[in-house]
């Protein structure tokens, strides 16, 4: 398989990753000691002789070397690893069947770790897409998934993963906004602070775009923490605050003007008490008062009529 062109640069062509076949490693280790035990029964007939021979000797050595070449071409892979080999700097393949495998002597090997692998960015101080200074850390979860471009792409495949999740949250935290506010033309808005699952979905296509390069899927990324600078935060908490208080207000003066009308509209359909313009004023804003107070409201029981002189 050749390689194909690279994403970023098609002039330069990009490696891909292609399987090599590989030889049961312990069919080679019999090989290897049988070849060997050959030449040590050679040695032995050859110094019973008495008469060593020049051409004894070579078979001797021919055999040894050949043992040697052998066994130089065993390894061992354990589940969830990677052989990538190489001859004379030429990539030939990847080998990932797990246990003892053999191969031709000369080729390089260099094994890599296919697990999964957490990466816990630190705290980065960033302007949401407000401009708001916030702190904001992700944690990725990432594996190695083309070992050609792990190895060849890149110079360190795992400090680039690291250099770009860096890079990724920063640019997500420019994307969206720390929290909604109070403006109707922002409402509904996915937000870092109640977005959580769209936010985590757009950091995941984000660190995949970045690291497709060299061969590494990401499977999954959250926000691990999210707050603003503390420069702010003092100040941002009493606008919250503010906000609640105001929210819960609209709330208690709503509830208030609701049961003032279902009282005035209960006394009028009954015909317990006609009451003119004058007195449904003074009804409602004592009604207001009392539902809507902070503190407990005393009553003051008139006892005599509503109507003065």
């Amino acid at each position: 398989m050749s390689p194909t062109a690279s994403p970023r640069n098609p002039d330069r062509p990009a490696h891909v990753e292609r399987p090599i076949p590989t030889y049961n490693g312990f069919v080679m280790l019999a090989i290897g000691l049988v070849l060997l035990a050959t030449a040590a029964w050679q040695v032995v007939s050859l110094v019973g002789a008495g008469r060593p021979s020049l051409a004894g000797i070579a078979t001797i050595v021919l055999t040894v070397l050949v043992a040697v070449l052998v066994l130089a071409g065993l390894y061992t892979l354990q589940p969830n690893e990677a052989a990538i080999l190489q001859l004379f700097g030429a990539y030939r393949g990847t080998s990932r069947v797990p246990g003892l495998r053999g191969t031709n002597p000369f080729y390089t090997r260099r094994k890599l770790s296919l697990r999964a692998r957490n990466l816990n960015g630190e705290r980065l101080k960033v302007n949401d897409k407000r401009g708001n200074p916030i702190e904001i850390a992700a944690v990725v979860v990432w594996r190695v998934e083309d070992t050609a471009k792990a190895a060849f792409e890149v110079d360190d495949y795992e400090n680039f993963v690291k250099v770009q999740s860096e890079a990724a949250v920063r640019h997500l935290a420019s994307a969206f906004a720390y929290d909604e506010d109070d403006t109707g033309s922002r409402a509904g808005e996915p937000t870092l602070l109640g977005a959580g699952d769209v936010v985590g979905q757009a950091l995941v296509r984000e660190l995949q775009a970045r690291l497709d390069q060299a061969g590494v899927v990401v499977e999954e990324a959250r926000l691990t923490h999210l707050a603003y600078a503390p420069e702010i935060a003092q100040v941002m908490l009493r606008r919250q605050q503010a906000e609640a208080i105001i929210a819960a207000r609209q709330k208690i003066v709503h509830g208030a003007v609701s049961m003032v009308e279902m009282a005035l509209a209960e006394l009028s359909a009954k015909k317990v008490v006609e009451l003119d313009d004058e007195r449904k004023a003074a009804m409602v804003q004592n009604l207001m008062t009392v539902l809507c107070a902070e503190s407990d409201v005393q009553p003051v029981i008139n006892a005599g009529t509503l109507y003065t002189g």
